[in-house]
This record gives C-alpha cells, structure tokens and sequence, in this order.
C-alpha cells in the first residue's frame, strides 16, 4: 500500500487562511495523495471546515523575542541604507511605541540591541538570537512532541513573517525535517519582513526572487521555488461569481447604476482616507448632475472598525453603499479579526460587478486587473493647512518600482480631476488595463490559477527526493 507523504501545514494568520484554507489548495493536495495537517495557530477551528488540524496547548513566544526582532528590523533597514546607497529605506522605519509600562521596557531594550549590533555582523548575531529564544520556550517543546507524533515528511509555513512559526519550523529542523517558507505578500521583502528561516522558499514571481538572493544573502538560488501566490486564484473559480442582478440585488444595488469600489486602507497607511472617499463622492457627485449614474461601494480596511467614515457615508448615502468586510472577530486584538471564505466571495463579485477600484496603493490593483477592469491611486495629500499637494509618500516604497513605465494605474493627482479620471477608468478601449495586467505579470507568476499547483508540485518533489 502506497503511504502518503505528509506535510504539516503552519497556518499562524488570517492571510493564511485566505491563501491556504479558502483556496482549493487542501482539495488539489488531496488530489495528489498529499496528506496535510493544518498545525492551527489561529482563534479558528478548521477542524469545523472538515480538515485535520493540531492545536497546541500553549501558543507563546519568548518574552525577549519582539525585543530582538524590532531591533533585528532596525539593523537590517539601517545596512540596506548603506549597502545599496538608498535613503528610501528609512521609510520603513516607524517609530517605535510606548503606550505602557511594558511597551517602554521591551522599546528600552530594542534601543540598547541597535546600539550594540548595528553593524552586517549584528545583524547575523540578532537572526541567530531570535531563533534561539524562540526554542527556550514550552511551545518549542509541545512543537517538538507534535512534529514526533506526526512524522511529517515536510513542514510548511504558510507566512515568513509569523514569529509564532519560528518555534515549529526551528522544531522540525532540530528533528531532521526540511521546512518550506512561502513569502506571502508583495512588498515585504524590502521591509525587512523575513523573520522565519527556512530550508526552503516560495516566491510570488521571478522579480520577488530577486528581491530575496538581493536582500537576504545568506539565501542561495537553489532554496527557492518560483509558484505564484493563491492569493488571486478565486478570482477565476467561475464558480462563485454571482450574475450582475443576483449581485445587485443582494446588495439592494440600484440597477441603472455603475458603481466603482472604493477601497479604505488602515488610518496608519492612509489616515486621508475619508478626505478621498468624500472627494471622489463629489466628483460622482458632478458627473450625477450632468446625465451620468454613478455610484460607489465602500470597502473598508477588514481591521477598521472606526467611525472616520460615518459622516461622508451620511452626506452622500443615496450613491455611496457600504459592503463590509466578511470577516469574524473571534478574540480582542488585531490578530484576532479573521477573513472567511465568505469575504473571498464578496471580493471576487465585487471586482466582477464594479467598473473600477480606487484606493490609496493597495494590491488591489491586481484583484481589479484579473477581471480585466482599472484601478485610480489617490496620489495628492492635504498639508498641514489643508492645501492640496500633489504626491504620497508611500509611492516611494521599493515595490512600486516594480510598475511599468507607461501608465498602469490612473492616477488622480487633484480633486479636480478625479472626473475625467473617473470617466477614463470607464472606457474600456483604455490602454491602462493592458499595462496593468503587465505589471500583474511581473509581480505574479503566470498563469495565475495555476499557484497551488506550482506549490504542490515543489512540496512533492522536495519529498519524493
């Protein structure tokens, strides 16, 4: 009898969830004998979902450990500023908060770290470090157990970033297991955002594999596999796309009436956002009074659960239609607001069914381009006096050089013309799209519904090796 190979699957988060769980990647691993075990760090019960699933009693990092990493963090962007000649990377170096006693002791050790081991070789000495707290702990310990007990022949975690998956993947490597990491966002990498080490490396995209042999030398060629991201692939499941009526209908969507998304970032990365929303409400607005039917729906940030948009939501509610988020609040903090399959659905309609998205430099550029339809990046600012200034900082982060030179995004530069952009965004003749799917391109592997399949491929030749 042929024995399949088992792979226990680290999911620590909810962008896991939406890559790995509401994704058919368990139903394509199923199809190829691959027997996987979610090793579930989330509020969530898979198990629920009918898959198997290992809950650790104990879920806790080192106390020491955000210490380290944040100053880990600092180190990395401060030699990324000196090793490539680059002051964008300060950018990235947000202040650090002391809202409470433990937050200032925790800031008080991370300061007296950079002072220690700023330096290329400080930095190695701070990796080192962080992977050796993570396995002083008792979640270390049952990791050991678990991995004992289940014998994988792989283990996989589902996001670099996760702190909490240090301490099984550091458990799988002590027990002889080879470890598998897959980058699961866009613009982390020149973030200073690998905080989990792995055997192994699973990559957006020939241009984020770059990125990693760049940033992360100690990272050599052959540890990393090219697979595409699951991220977009609902986005073709045919399956779960509603028809324009049954949408509309849902939403009590007013059926003469073109709608674009309006899609809110966190108030940390775009605290402007209700100046925009408004701003484009009154453009649509303008265009309403000269014969057009316009409308927006707004999207907020899944974790934004403020009031700053209540007022302009009540000033223009005959065309502006809040859909929010499907996502579940299953604890207090931040880590705890969960996406569900659901919201995966929602999205995928939504960018089916709305003529455009416009937000402030989110991936939703590429959830819009999959459907063949535009985005608008808000790119003006108000000042302190409320004067408005054309540029956003955040258009100076490195992932955005990734873009075409020719336009693949419209850019609303000013309120005042958020008009004939808006207009722009409906002609389909425009060349926009076209440059988009460009950029998708580089920054995805195609074909993009082919992402789980490149990954399970990679998984099953690692073991059958």
């Amino acid at each position: 009898m042929k024995i399949k190979k088992k792979i226990l699957f680290i999911i620590p988060d909810g962008v896991s969830l939406r890559n790995f769980v509401y994704t058919s990647f368990y139903k394509q691993a199923q199809a190829m004998d691959l027997d996987i075990v979610f090793l579930n760090l989330t509020p969530l019960p898979l198990s629920e979902l009918g898959l198997k699933e290992i809950i650790p009693q104990t879920i806790k990092q080192n106390s020491l450990t955000d210490s380290f990493k944040n100053a880990k963090k600092r180190v990395e962007l401060n030699q990324y500023i000196q090793r490539f000649k680059d002051t964008v990377y300060q950018k990235y170096l947000f202040p650090l908060k002391n809202s409470a006693l433990k937050s200032r002791i925790k800031n008080s050790i991370t300061k007296l770290l950079i002072s220690c081991y700023n330096s290329e070789q400080g930095l190695l000495t701070l990796r080192k470090r962080i992977r050796y707290l993570e396995t002083q702990t008792d979640y270390y310990k049952q990791c050991i157990a678990i991995i004992k007990q289940e014998a994988p022949d792989v283990v996989y975690s589902a996001s670099q970033r996760a702190i909490l998956s240090i301490a099984p993947v550091e458990a799988a490597k002590a027990l002889g297991i080879p470890t598998i990491g897959f980058v699961f966002s866009w613009d982390n990498l020149p973030k200073s955002m690998l905080d989990v080490e792995t055997d192994y490396y699973h990559v957006w995209s020939t241009h984020m594999k770059h990125e990693l042999l760049t940033y992360y030398p100690f990272v050599k060629d052959a540890q990393i596999t090219v697979t595409g991201t699951p991220q977009f692939e609902p986005h073709f499941y045919t399956d779960i796309i509603d028809s324009k009526l049954d949408f509309y209908k849902h939403y009590n969507l007013n059926p003469t009436t073109t709608y674009f998304c309006f899609s809110g970032d966190d108030i940390t990365t775009s605290p402007q956002d209700p100046l925009y929303l408004r701003d484009v409400a009154k453009a649509i607005k303008s265009l309403n009074e000269q014969g057009h039917q316009l409308g927006i729906i707004f999207r907020r940030c899944p974790v934004d659960f403020s009031d700053r948009f209540d007022a302009v939501l009540d000033d223009f509610k005959h065309f502006i239609v809040p859909i929010a988020p499907l996502w579940n609040a299953l604890g207090d903090g931040w880590n705890a607001k969960l996406p569900t399959s659901e919201d995966s659905k929602l999205l995928v309609n939504m960018a089916e069914h709305t003529a455009g998205v416009i937000n402030l430099g989110s991936s939703m550029v590429f959830d819009y381009v999959a459907h063949n339809k535009p985005c608008g990046y808000m790119n003006y600012h108000y000042d302190i006096d409320d004067a408005i200034v054309k540029g956003v900082h955040v258009y100076d982060y490195v992932h955005f050089r990734s873009m075409p030179t020719t336009n693949a995004v419209h850019w609303l530069d000013h309120p005042y013309g958020i008009q004939d952009r808006l207009l722009s965004m409906l002609d389909s003749t425009n060349e926009t799209v076209k440059n988009g799917t460009q950029w998708f391109n580089k920054i995805n592997e195609q074909p993009a519904t082919e992402a789980s399949n490149r990954i399970l491929n990679a998984i099953r030749r690692l073991v059958n090796n």
